[in-house]
């Protein structure tokens, strides 16, 4: 269940909340019952898909595919640089 967070307009009040994606979204503040808006944040939730950018698991660059911008591989170890 992706976790949202939200501040109110009125008095600054942020906090996270899990809810379900069909949820309705938060609108009154629990505080001050001010205005809420969901914010956009990179979060924690779920990513579907197989991609690896990033992970242990990424092929090395270099000797085996090209890195730091280069259109064609190296012949070197992997240079650790993302482009």
């Amino acid at each position: 269940m992706p976790t949202y967070e939200y501040r109110c307009r009125n008095c600054g009040f942020t906090f996270e909340v899990s809810q379900k994606m069909s949820d309705v979204k938060l609108t009154t503040c629990e505080r001050c019952e001010g205005e809420l808006e969901r914010l956009i944040s990179g979060g924690t939730g779920f990513i579907a898909g197989g991609g690896t950018r990033g992970t242990a698991e990424r092929p090395a660059c270099g000797m085996e595919r090209p890195c730091c911008g280069r259109d064609q591989v190296c012949g070197e170890r992997a240079c650790h640089h993302e482009s």
